[in-house]
């Protein structure tokens, strides 16, 4: 299970990886999980690119954040 710190990080991978230091614990753990790959850029220097395992991982959390409220009108 990932810490709240690692779907953050997560989440900013996704969203803005130039903000992410490379040197981040939590950007290791992602990276060991395979939720995350160090690529190469121009300026020879790794930046954080989310996998297609991290995006499902971040789609089914959306998913379960805005699923079905029992007792909520329209949610059964």
């Amino acid at each position: 299970m990932l810490s709240p710190h690692e779907f953050t990080t997560l989440m900013v991978v996704r969203d803005a990886p130039d903000q992410i230091e490379t040197d981040r614990l939590e950007l290791r753990t992602l990276i060991d999980l395979r939720l995350v790959t160090l690529e190469p850029s121009t300026a020879g220097r790794q930046f954080p690119c989310i996998t297609s395992d991290g995006k499902a991982l971040l789609k089914a959390l959306a998913r379960v954040s805005t699923g079905c409220r029992p007792g909520l009108p329209g949610h059964g």
